[in-house]
């Protein structure tokens, strides 16, 4: 018996003793389903960056992590990881110390390096959805480096998978990941995607399938952003309670919602807000080419 098949056989024992649980190193795996000849396959991109600080407009990336990969547009199987990218991009500064602390990344393994912008374009020449773990940070330093991603559509796995309602204590992609057994290099941009695969083609226990099935009928409906315009300052702290988000540039609550929650969640901001008199609000449709970037949706005005 070699080493590791020993070794092997000590963590499978160790598993067995309910006060104990093993983590193994993640083996990135180049297939999960098999393709039964007849589902519909399409190409979607992993993506993941590095970057200097959290600020899309001042900050850079500094890394970036790209996975090709064929799934199932119904079951969400990953059929067969087809490219894998990663490159690293010397910024123009010094990378703050705070932020290498987090990703290990030093200004001498960027020096002269750049990200292969006609790389990155070709691997997404038939890619159908570009999927981030918290798209709302991804998709703004990636349009504003590399244009080719503002033409594509987003799904975000944090946002589209019900992590917490699947028993998930965090939404942190190495929490999940050390939760289905695995642990990896974090924060290394395509050590990031093969693992944010690893976890979206795991079963979901009450939705049913696996995560990438979840995530791909979430990315699919349409969106809506509820802004409520001129609500009362006396009703703020409700309006956090309820899921609300200050806009410090717009000045307005809102809040994002389904299509099918969208007139419940209309009549409660009614009776919360605005119980007296009707009033026009505004509500942005987003979907999957607008959701996560900085760019607006389709607004409208509603009474209610």
């Amino acid at each position: 018996m070699r080493n590791t098949d020993a070794i092997e056989q000590l963590a499978r024992e160790v598993e067995q003793h309910p006060d104990y649980k093993v983590l193994r190193r993640l083996q990135p795996r180049c297939s999960v389903g098999v393709w039964d000849g007849e589902e519909e396959v399409v190409q979607m991109a992993l993506v993941d960056t590095e970057t200097t600080g959290m600020n899309a407009e001042r900050d850079e990336i500094i890394e970036l992590g790209l996975v090709v990969v064929a799934v199932g547009a119904q079951s969400g199987l990953a059929f067969e990881v087809l490219e894998s990218y990663g490159g690293l991009e010397e910024p123009r500064g010094p990378i703050p110390p705070e932020t290498t602390r987090v990703h290990g990344i030093t200004d001498a393994m960027v020096a002269g390096q750049r990200i292969d912008d006609l790389r990155v374009e070709a691997l997404l020449k038939n890619v159908g959805l570009v999927i981030a773990h918290n798209a709302s940070f991804d998709r703004r330093f990636l349009e504003k480096r590399l244009p080719v991603f503002a033409g594509l559509p987003w799904a975000c796995s944090v946002k589209d998978v019900a992590w917490y309602e699947e028993g998930f204590g965090s939404q942190k992609l190495d929490y999940i990941l050390m939760q289905c057994g695995y642990f990896h290099e974090a924060h290394r941009a395509e050590a990031d995607c093969l693992a944010l695969l690893e976890v979206l083609q795991r079963p979901l226990e009450k939705a049913g399938g696996v995560a990438m099935r979840q995530l791909l009928r979430a990315s699919a409906q349409k969106r809506y952003r509820i802004w409520a315009v001129n609500s009362p300052f006396e009703v703020k702290d409700d309006l956090k309670a309820m899921g609300y988000r200050w806009d410090a540039v717009i000045r307005c609550w809102n809040r994002e919602t389904s299509e099918d929650a969208l007139e419940e969640e209309l009549l409660r901001l009614k009776l919360l807000a605005y119980p007296k008199r009707p009033v026009k609000i505004s509500v942005e449709m987003l979907d999957a080419r607008v959701r996560f970037s900085d760019r607006p949706g389709i607004r409208e005005e509603r009474v209610i």
